[in-house]
């Protein structure tokens, strides 16, 4: 088949950088679309590629195979479901939609209509994260009794003008900007939480949005989790996504730079990994790519969901909108719980999903 026809929404940050792994994939023809005059309009005299500063007019007039959306995160929902209504594959940068209810009714019809979806929630495409997924699904620290997951950087450090960004309305603000990453990657281990609770949405220098939060998160029969997220700490450069996790034989601890592992006890079939502390760095435990510009986890997922749709999957292997929706869901339990005080979800009775079972208990 011929090179498939994708075209890229939204060249803010985010986007520009899609663009470019988009527009480098060899598999791909690209197409651009933004509504900034002064940004088309310089891109225009630069590069070789159509650009249009209207969405719906690029939808009526271009044969498109797949687009990808990196909006501002208001305009989501509606132009994914444009783009669905067109029968065309989506990727979606996060947070995929800030109503849950429009999340379900996205990724019900994309399944029904079979077609490819994706969610930009990259950390699940690093390599220590994956190698803590590795872990956690080998049953190597035992029952998992606590977990902290955190994520601080410095986006809001002073108060001024808002932005789509620091605007709840268009963003969401500090929670589905950045609690939602590592809100994810929870789902991603233990699945949607029974019961959320303690939820604080605080201001540190926003007037109308969240700039930090905390919240805890339990599973039934699983883990309890303590959320800890700021956009408003300048002691880190960039921003800073890490998961800390305690069980009955040992305890596991990732960042973007590595995986550390304390076993109490070694685990049968799980090499590697002997009594005591093991190190492992993303350097090592990255799979190396054929398609690689900017970094492995945004090249990889850009690749993996170009290639689902060319070779005609029903599903790229990761964040599809299904399990974005989880983490849509898990953010509005978080929100109801702040604004309500009254803990959100109901404990229920039963044993956990064999699917889990593994990487809550042990073997």
């Amino acid at each position: 088949m011929g090179k498939l026809k994708v075209g890229v929404v939204g060249l803010g940050k985010m986007g520009l950088s899609h663009f470019a792994m988009v527009n480098a994939h060899p598999d791909v023809e690209t197409i651009a679309c933004d509504g900034a005059g002064f940004m088309v309009d310089v891109l225009s005299k630069n590069i070789n590629t159509t650009i249009y500063r209207d969405f719906d007019e690029m939808l009526a007039k271009e044969p498109l195979d797949a687009v990808v959306i990196a909006t501002p995160s208001r305009l989501h929902a509606p132009m994914v479901t444009a783009a669905l209504d067109k029968g065309l594959h989506v990727f979606c940068e996060k947070p995929f939609c800030l109503d849950w209810a429009d999340s379900q009714r996205l990724t019900d019809t994309a399944a029904e209509k079979g077609l490819v979806t994706q969610v930009g929630y990259h950390y699940r495409y690093v390599g220590a994260f994956r190698e803590m997924k590795r872990l956690i699904d080998a049953g190597a620290i035992g029952r998992i009794t606590h977990v902290l997951a955190e994520a601080y950087g410095p986006v809001v450090l002073r108060p001024k003008r808002s932005t789509w960004r620091t605007d709840k309305a268009e963003g969401g603000g500090c929670l589905y900007d950045y609690a939602a990453h590592p809100l994810n990657l929870l789902n991603w281990f233990f699945g949607a939480p029974d019961r959320v609770m303690g939820s604080h949405l605080g201001q540190v220098f926003s007037e109308g949005t969240d700039d930090e939060v905390f919240s805890t998160l339990r599973w039934n029969e699983g883990p309890t989790a303590q959320l800890s997220v700021n956009w408003s700490d300048e002691s880190h450069r960039k921003m800073s996504t890490k998961i800390s996790l305690i069980g009955t034989n040992g305890r596991l601890y990732a960042d973007r730079q590595e995986c550390q592992a304390y076993l109490r006890k070694p685990v049968d079939g799980l090499e590697g990994y002997d009594e005591g502390w093991t190190v492992k760095y993303t350097t090592e435990l990255t799979e190396e790519r054929w398609f690689y510009l900017r970094g492995e986890e945004y090249s990889g997922q850009l690749d993996d969901f170009i290639c689902a749709v060319r070779d005609g999957k029903r599903q790229a292997p990761e964040n599809g909108f299904a399990s974005a929706t989880e983490t849509d869901r898990t953010m509005a339990m978080i929100i109801e719980n702040a604004e309500t005080g009254t803990p959100v979800g109901e404990a229920r009775t039963g044993a956990p999903q064999p699917a889990k079972k593994r990487g809550w208990f042990g073997r």
